[in-house]
C-alpha cells in the first residue's frame, strides 16, 4: 500500500506542476486584467491559446478600451482579431473619437477597418481637416490647365480642405475622386469665362463655382474649402489652332493643286500618245499611196504623162511650201 501511495502522490504532484505551469501562463495577463477592472477569466484565456489568438493584444486591448470608459467583451475583440482586423488599432479609433465626441459603434469601427481604410485616421481627419493638393503629386502634370474663350491658356493649383465623413467612408470615393473632380470644375469654370483676364481678376469665383457644385458627393469626406493657390497665364492656344488650321488649309490647297497638275501631265501625255498614234495611222496611209499608182498604171487607169503632171503638182507644191516656210509631208513613191 505504501508503493500506491506514493504512486498516487506522484501523480498528482505532476497533475498539479502541470496545472501550474499553464496557470503560469496565463496569471500575469489575469492579473492585470482584474486589476484593471477589465476581467478576463483563464478559461477565455486557454480558450484563446488554443485558438492561436495573441493573448496580449486581446488583453491589453481590452484594458485600454475599459479605462477610456469602453466595455467591448472579450468575444468580440478575439472575433475581429480571427476576422483578420486591426483590433489595437480600431481601440486607438474608438478612444480618440469618444475623446472627440464623434458618435462611432464597434461595429461600424471593424467594418470600416475591415473593408482596408484607416479607421484611426479617418478619426484624426474628422477632427484633424487636411489639405489635399490638386493636382497631386503623382499627377503627370504639375498643374490644372485650362483655355478660356478667348483662347489663352491658364495653369492653376489648388488647395482643398476636406475632413472624413465616418458615415461614408465606407463605399464612398477616396481622394482621387475629390481631385478629379476638383480638377474638372477648375476646368469648367476657366472654360465659361469669355476673357482670361476675368478669372486673373476674380480667382475666388473658381473657388465659389465649384464649391456651389456638390463635389464631395458619394465620397468618404467633406469638402471645407477650395482654395487656389497659383495660377499663371500660360500659350494663345486659340492662335496656335487657327495657325495649325491655315498650315492644314495650306497643305490642302497644294495637294488640290498638284492633284490637278497631275491630271494635267497625265492629259497632255496621253493627246501625245494620240498624236503618235495618228501620225502613224497616216504613214501607213500615205504608203498605200504607190502601190494604187502601180495598180492604175498596170489597169490601165492611168498614163505616164498623168504620172508626170502629178509629180509636177507635188515640186510646185513643195516649193511654195519652201518659200513660206512650211515643210508639207511627202507621199511615198
Amino acid at each position: 500500500m505504501g508503493y500506491v501511495w506514493i504512486a498516487l502522490g506522484l501523480i498528482a504532484g505532476l497533475v498539479l506542476l502541470i496545472f501550474v505551469f499553464v496557470v503560469g501562463q496565463f496569471f500575469n495577463l489575469y492579473i492585470q486584467a482584474l486589476l484593471s477592472n477589465a476581467r478576463v477569466s483563464l478559461l477565455e484565456l486557454i480558450g484563446m491559446r488554443l485558438r492561436k489568438v495573441d493573448l496580449r493584444t486581446i488583453v491589453y486591448s481590452r484594458i485600454r478600451a475599459k479605462k477610456a470608459g469602453l466595455d467591448i467583451p472579450t468575444n468580440q475583440l478575439e472575433s475581429h482579431y480571427l476576422a483578420g482586423g486591426r483590433v489595437p488599432h480600431v481601440i486607438s479609433a474608438l478612444i480618440a473619437a469618444r475623446g472627440a465626441r464623434i458618435n462611432l459603434e464597434w461595429n461600424t469601427a471593424t467594418a470600416i477597418d475591415l473593408a482596408g481604410r484607416d479607421i484611426l485616421e479617418a478619426v484624426q481627419t474628422s477632427v484633424n481637416p487636411k489639405v489635399i493638393d490638386c493636382p497631386g503629386s503623382t499627377s503627370p502634370r504639375p498643374t490644372i490647365d485650362a483655355v478660356a474663350k478667348n483662347g489663352i491658356q491658364l495653369k492653376a493649383k489648388a488647395r482643398v480642405t476636406v475632413r472624413t465623413n465616418i458615415a461614408r467612408l465606407v463605399g464612398g470615393a477616396t481622394e482621387e475622386t475629390i481631385v478629379a473632380r476638383v480638377g474638372q470644375g477648375i476646368v469648367s469654370t476657366i472654360g465659361s469665362a469669355v476673357d482670361h483676364k476675368h478669372v486673373l481678376e476674380n480667382p475666388d469665383e473658381i473657388s465659389k463655382k465649384v464649391m456651389a457644385s456638390g463635389l464631395d458627393a458619394g465620397t468618404a469626406f467633406e469638402i471645407l474649402s477650395i482654395d487656389i493657390a497659383d495660377i499663371d497665364v500660360g500659350e494663345n492656344i486659340g492662335a496656335k489652332l487657327d495657325l495649325d488650321q491655315a498650315r492644314t488649309n495650306k497643305e490642302m490647297a497644294q495637294a488640290e493643286a498638284e492633284k490637278r497638275r497631275a491630271l494635267a501631265v497625265a492629259a497632255e501625255q496621253e493627246f501625245k500618245a494620240e498624236q503618235q498614234k495618228n501620225r502613224a495611222m497616216v504613214v501607213l496611209a500615205e504608203a498605200e499611196i504607190p502601190k494604187a499608182i502601180s495598180e492604175s498604171f498596170r489597169k490601165g487607169n492611168m498614163g505616164i504623162m498623168d504620172y508626170y503632171r502629178m509629180r509636177n503638182l507635188q515640186a510646185d507644191t513643195t516649193m511654195r511650201g519652201a518659200i513660206a516656210g512650211v515643210e508639207p509631208s511627202q507621199p511615198g513613191t
